[in-house]
């Protein structure tokens, strides 16, 4: 058998942008030959996955799974819009939301994690997905929930498939009432988390560096009307309550019922339950947040490779 040196897999690996361990199988496959693992890893799409991983993936689909008291959110990205539509796409973002439920949110456990009932892994997984696609594809991130009393909702939009689309929630409300109806409630409540894009569930739970960054801007703004500084305060504060209605879940206006806010509709929705209700978190995922996307000239771009003989 031939000696692999840390040398060949370094030489492969800049050949090819494959994985080091992909690169080392290779070469003991090939007994050592160059070419023939440069060929083993074209052929197994490895290759081909590593030449696309410098390009933007800011498409593809938000994945959710959930059983009766937990949920989880995933991200997996693609270059292209198309690919979500792509069904053996779908079925892999499916699995690997599945998958999340296990690993509860943490995103390099799920890359590690067995994908299916197969050997491979979910990182795995998308290593062949991205060769037999042709595009990048990322797993971005993930996120889990769990109620021991109580339930976790969920809402999809843009639904594509089941558990799949571009904008998933999943919020958790602890309560010993009905479950019937703290799960038709909470759907409702993880509707409005989809509109309105909270940052936290209450004022003491949002970050305190966002709060004391925007207390800096409204009190540099309150400044300019020249009024003394104990005027200055209270307009600050004032501010900062519309700033909380903005941001704080239980402070925004409900979009089922605008004329009401979020808390006022969990203290009625306590009284239909028949027990407190305590949202104790969510997670929004919108796909491609976040994500700096290049900008393009399609008509320079078709101009350019015209241009090429």
């Amino acid at each position: 058998m031939a000696t692999i040196t840390a040398t060949m897999v370094k030489d492969l690996r800049e050949k090819t942008g494959a994985g080091m361990m992909d690169c080392k199988a290779a070469l003991n496959e090939a007994q050592g030959d160059m070419e023939t693992a440069v060929d083993w890893l074209r052929a197994r799409g490895l290759a081909k996955a590593a030449k696309k991983a410098g390009r933007v993936a800011a498409e593809g689909l938000i994945g959710l799974a959930a059983d009766a008291k937990q949920a989880a959110l995933v991200e997996v990205n693609s270059e292209t819009d198309f690919v979500a539509r792509n069904q053996k796409f779908q079925e892999m973002v499916s699995a690997i939301a599945a998958a999340a439920l296990k690993t509860k949110g943490d995103v390099d456990k799920l890359a590690s994690a067995k994908y299916g009932s197969g050997k491979a892994t979910v990182a795995d997984t998308i290593k062949e997905m991205v060769g037999a696609i042709g595009e990048n594809m990322t797993l971005r991130r993930a996120a889990h929930l769990s109620a021991a009393k109580g339930v976790v909702a969920s809402y999809m939009h843009n639904t594509i498939a089941p558990g799949l689309g571009k904008i998933g929630v999943i919020v958790a409300l602890e309560s010993a009432g009905n479950a019937e109806q703290l799960k038709s409630f909470g759907r409702q409540i993880a509707m409005h988390i989809a509109a309105a894009n909270p940052q936290a569930v209450a004022v003491d739970s949002l970050d305190k560096a966002v709060i004391e960054r925007e207390r800096a801007v409204l009190t540099e703004q309150a400044k300019e009307s020249g009024k003394p500084a104990p005027v200055i305060e209270k307009m600050v504060e004032g501010r900062l309550r519309k700033f909380y209605e903005e941001v704080v879940l239980l402070a925004q206006a409900f979009v089922h019922d605008p004329e009401t806010t979020v808390a006022k509709a969990v203290a009625d929705a306590e009284k239909v339950a028949g027990a407190p209700i305590k949202i104790t978190g969510f997670y929004r995922y919108a796909l491609g947040e976040g994500i700096d996307r290049p900008d393009s000239d399609f008509a320079a771009e078709v101009a350019a490779a015209a241009s090429q003989p």
